[in-house]
C-alpha cells in the first residue's frame, strides 16, 4: 500500500500550484448553503476534465463524481462547499469582500470561515492524482462534494434528492475536516469523534402590564430568566461527571422599553452530546425544566418549544478507523495522531446511513506549526489560535493542502487494491 501511494502521490507536485490557486480561489468567492453555484460548478468541471462520471445539482448543488478503475471495492471521499455569514478579518489578499442580501434586505458578509475551501480543494487534488494513476490502483473512486453542511441540511437534501441510486454504493465512505491543528497533523479517532448538535427556540408566554404595575402581569422576562439559570443544572447535576455535554443559551430576548413587562421572551440554546442515550435525556430536561418554571409562574399558555436545527453524532465505525489510522502511521509517521474528542458537529454521518455502510472521518491540521509551537509554550492556545468559525480562521497553504490531498488519497488507497 506504501507503494501504491507512492506512486499516486508522485502527480503532487505537478499539480500543488494550481492547487493553491483554486484554494485562493474557493476562499475569496465563498458561498452560503445552497448557493455554492459557482463552486460546485469548478468542482464539476475539475473532475471531467479528468475523466470522471459527473451528475450536477443534486440536492440542490451537490455534485458526484464516478472514476471506475476495474473490478474491486467501491470508495466515497466527500467534501463540503459551504461557507458561513461571517466578516472576514484575516488581512489576506485573497479575503473575502463578498456580500449578499438577505431576505430583509440587509447586506450579509460571507466568508470560508470553517474550511470548507480547504476540503473542496484537497478532494479535488485527490480525485485528480487518482484518475492520473489509475494502473496503481483496483476499484471505483467517488468524489462526492455536498453543500450546506453549515445548516445540518445538505446531506439530507442529497438523499432526498436520489443520491442512493445515482451512485454506486460504496464499501466505505470517507471525510475530514481543517482544525485548529498544527499543519501537517493528521489525526484519526474510532467511535465517538464529533458531537450531535441540536439548537432550540423556546418562546414563553407571560401577560404584559406597565412596569410599575407588576402584579396585572405575568412576567416572562423573569420567567426566562429562571429558566436560564436552571438549565445550568442539567449538565452539572443531571449527567454523570463522564459523560461529556454542553448546553449553551446564546440569546434571549424579550420586551422593547425599560417600562414595560412584554407578553413574550424567547431563549434560543444548543446542546452537544455525543450519544442518543445523554441526547434524549438532556432534551427531556430542557422541556421539562422550561414547562415547570412556566406552570410555577402561572403562564396563561403553555411554552413553545421547538427545534430549529438538528445534526447527528459522528461515531467512527471502528474497522475503517483502524484501517485508515494504521494507513496514517505508514505514511505520515510521527504526524499521525489520535485527536481528542471534538464538539463541532456535522451531517455527513446521513451519507453512509443511507447507503447502510460503515464511514470513518478524521481531522488535518491547518495552523502555522511555529505560531501554534509558541502559543502551545506559553499556554495561549485559546487566545492566540484562531478556531473554526472565528472570521480570523484561515489555515495556511501548506503543508494544509498537501496534507489534506495525501490523507484522503492513503485513506482510499487502504480500500482500492493493486
Amino acid at each position: 500500500m506504501t507503494d501504491r501511494a507512492s506512486t499516486v502521490l508522485s502527480g503532487l507536485d505537478g499539480i500543488r500550484s494550481g492547487l493553491e490557486d483554486l484554494y485562493k480561489d474557493l476562499h475569496s468567492h465563498p458561498e452560503l448553503g445552497f448557493g455554492e453555484h459557482r463552486t460546485a460548478q469548478k468542482a464539476a468541471d475539475a473532475l471531467r476534465a479528468c475523466g470522471y462520471d459527473v451528475t450536477e445539482g443534486i440536492g440542490g448543488t451537490g455534485v458526484l463524481g464516478v472514476l471506475a478503475g476495474g473490478d474491486g471495492p467501491v470508495v466515497m471521499a466527500r467534501a463540503d462547499m459551504d461557507a458561513l455569514p461571517v466578516r472576514e478579518r484575516t488581512g489576506l489578499p485573497y479575503a473575502s469582500t463578498v456580500t449578499v442580501t438577505d431576505r430583509d434586505g440587509a447586506e450579509q458578509p460571507v466568508m470560508h470561515a470553517c474550511g470548507h475551501d480547504v476540503h473542496v480543494t484537497c478532494l479535488t487534488g485527490c480525485a485528480r492524482l487518482m484518475a492520473e494513476s489509475k494502473d496503481a490502483w483496483r476499484g471505483t473512486f467517488v468524489a462526492l462534494f455536498q453543500p450546506s453542511e453549515e445548516n445540518g441540511d445538505g446531506a439530507e437534501a442529497m438523499i432526498d434528492d436520489g443520491l442512493t441510486s445515482r451512485s454506486p454504493t460504496p464499501d466505505v465512505v470517507l471525510a475530514q475536516h481543517v482544525l485548529p491543528y498544527p499543519a501537517g497533523y493528521v489525526g484519526t479517532r474510532p467511535g465517538s469523534f464529533l458531537s450531535a448538535a441540536d439548537s432550540l427556540r423556546i418562546t414563553v408566554h407571560g401577560r404584559g402590564a406597565h412596569g410599575s404595575m407588576p402584579q396585572a402581569a405575568v412576567d416572562p422576562v423573569v420567567m426566562a430568566a429562571m429558566i436560564v439559570v436552571r438549565l445550568q443544572t442539567v449538565v452539572s447535576r443531571e449527567l454523570a461527571a463522564t459523560t461529556p455535554a454542553v448546553l449553551t443559551v446564546g440569546s434571549v430576548h424579550a420586551g422593547s422599553g425599560p417600562n414595560v413587562i412584554p407578553d413574550t421572551a424567547v431563549i434560543q440554546l444548543n446542546v452537544r452530546t455525543y450519544d442518543d442515550a445523554s441526547r434524549t435525556q438532556v432534551l427531556d430536561a430542557i422541556e421539562r425544566i422550561v414547562t415547570a418554571e412556566c406552570e410555577a409562574s402561572r403562564a396563561p399558555k403553555a411554552p413553545e418549544i421547538q427545534r430549529t436545527s438538528s445534526f447527528p453524532p459522528t461515531v467512527n465505525d471502528e474497522e475503517p478507523t483502524r484501517r485508515v489510522a494504521g494507513a496514517f502511521a505508514a505514511h505520515f509517521g510521527d504526524d499521525a495522531h489520535t485527536i481528542d474528542l471534538q464538539t463541532a458537529s456535522e451531517d455527513m454521518s446521513e451519507i453512509p446511513k443511507a447507503f447502510g455502510v460503515p464511514f470513518t472521518y478524521w481531522g488535518i491540521g491547518g495552523i502555522d506549526p511555529a505560531r501554534y509551537a509558541e502559543a502551545a509554550r506559553n499556554g495561549t492556545l485559546a487566545q492566540e489560535v484562531p478556531v473554526n468559525h472565528s472570521p480570523t480562521f484561515a489555515p495556511v497553504l501548506q503543508p494544509t493542502l498537501d496534507t489534506g490531498v495525501s490523507a484522503l488519497t492513503v485513506a482510499a488507497l487502504a480500500w482500492l487494491g493493486a
